[in-house]
């Protein structure tokens, strides 16, 4: 299954860190595998107060840097699919 999904010329994916979707746009470069994607440069996403998630994309893996604020910060793990009941409407 795919672990990517392009809707209006963004790319949104799972994040198993922060439990929501995240998106990044087309200024990303992207390998165009949806199934093992690379993402450049690193994607940051911030929000309210408790929100911040810096992480790289590589080959279908996402590693998570040290300055996130949820427990998989210093982890790597398998992008998880996106084909999912929770984010099929989005």
């Amino acid at each position: 299954m795919a672990k990517i999904k392009e809707i209006a010329g963004q790319y949104y994916f799972h994040c198993p860190g922060c439990d929501m979707v995240h998106g990044v746009g087309k200024s990303w470069e992207f390998n165009g595998n949806f199934d093992l994607p690379t993402f450049s440069p690193s994607i940051l996403v911030t929000g309210h107060p408790f929100i911040h998630c810096h992480s790289y994309i590589k080959n279908g893996m996402i590693q998570f840097l040290g300055d996130c604020h949820h427990e998989l910060k210093n982890q790597t793990i398998k992008l998880p699919d996106y084909e999912n009941e929770k984010y099929s409407k989005q």
